[in-house]
């Protein structure tokens, strides 16, 4: 799967919107990937995350342990870790924080893969692998369906994509005036 099929995916589930919105970062863009407008269909989130997982399977080999951010993490993640045959647990936001919570536990010697649904500034999934890394196992990697920074996002550890998208994204001050004519959405989970 490229990203054209991908982006198709996203296309035909309704979730590529256009207008002001205003990223979990806090920056602005004139696209948002309702990403939860695809994991309301299991057949279409298996398609995608069948193919994260054949990536990540040719990159990284064996996964013991699939960790995602809650919220909008935590179906992809699900559904990337039973294709990959591993174990699917999220962390939550407690105090501002990401922790491992409900008694979610990662083994030592276990090798873990953080899984995103999207990446545009990569401040999520940096969070997320600090709460991992207090945590026994090893981190090879990370897997996202899309990176909206088109590989530009740097968070710390190898990542491998299903799909590279640049869309642009602008701090609050320096957006374009056609796309501040537009009231301003925040359509993410990130308050959650």
């Amino acid at each position: 799967m490229n990203t054209e099929d991908v982006l198709g995916e996203f296309r035909a589930a309704g979730a590529l919107l256009e207008g002001h919105f205003i990223l979990s970062s806090g920056r602005r863009s004139p696209v948002f990937m309702q990403k939860m407008f695809v994991f309301q269909d299991p057949e279409r989130t298996a398609r995608l995350c069948k193919a994260l997982a054949e990536k990540v399977t040719a990159r990284f080999g064996r996964i013991d342990v699939v960790v995602s951010p809650a919220v909008g993490g935590i179906v992809p993640g699900y559904e990337t870790a039973r294709q990959l045959g591993a174990k699917a647990i999220f962390v939550e936001r407690e105090n501002g924080e990401f922790k491992l919570r409900r008694g979610f536990e990662i083994p030592a010697g276990a090798r873990v893969l953080m899984v995103e649904d999207i990446i545009t500034t990569g401040l999520s999934s940096r969070e997320c692998l600090a709460a991992i890394a207090r945590h026994p196992g090893e981190v090879v990697g990370a897997a996202v369906l899309i990176d909206r920074s088109a590989g530009k996002a740097d968070i710390g550890v190898p990542l491998v994509a299903l799909a590279s998208y640049f869309v642009p994204d602008y701090a609050p001050d320096e957006v374009p005036p056609e796309m501040a004519a537009l009231p301003a959405v925040k359509p993410g989970s990130r308050g959650l």
